[in-house]
């Protein structure tokens, strides 16, 4: 695996180290991590993605999968088969496994299915209202243009009124 250098971009990005820590922890996680599930991961629009792990001979009490501070962990725990088996070849993993994925801020879980030895994990992106891209409408310049005026002369109206009673005291 290449190692990735990205202290070129340290001297004229600021802010960015949490992006650069989840890169590096990303890259050990690979390294670290067996292929073992095979998995897929699509994108299905914009907004929602789904993983697809293949799962054969797991049932569904022995699946696991928990969701904590953006970080996805799916993991396999087997009942020990007690009956004794004389293979002849035996090619089906039967191994327990872990496996890690890392979501964007904002990724959720929306749901998980078991079918025909794959396992379902659909996923949505929903971002806050507050930080979706909303239209500004502009104004008639000549109301703007008014309301300016209109202060102007009440500020006028006030100043010469404090005047007059200034006056008025004198």
């Amino acid at each position: 695996m290449r190692n990735i250098d990205l202290s070129p971009y340290y001297r004229s990005m600021i802010g960015f180290d949490h992006m650069a820590s989840l890169l590096d922890a990303a890259n050990r996680r690979s390294q670290q991590q067996s292929s073992y599930p095979p998995y897929n991961i699509e994108q299905l629009n914009e907004d929602n993605y789904q993983i697809a792990m293949a799962v054969a001979g797991f049932e569904e009490n022995e699946l696991i999968i928990t969701s904590e501070n953006n970080q996805l962990t799916i993991e396999g725990k087997r009942t020990e088969d007690q009956t004794e088996h004389r293979y002849v070849h035996q090619g089906i993993a039967a191994r327990n496994f872990q496996h890690t994925f890392q979501l964007a801020e904002h990724v959720k879980i929306s749901q998980a299915n078991l079918r025909n030895g794959l396992l379902y994990i659909d996923l949505v992106r929903e971002i806050p209202e507050a930080m979706k891209p909303r239209n500004i409408p502009i104004g008639n310049v000549h109301n703007v243009r008014g309301n300016i005026e209109n202060a102007n002369t009440q500020n006028k109206a006030e100043k010469a009124s404090i005047d007059n009673k200034k006056n008025e005291a004198a």
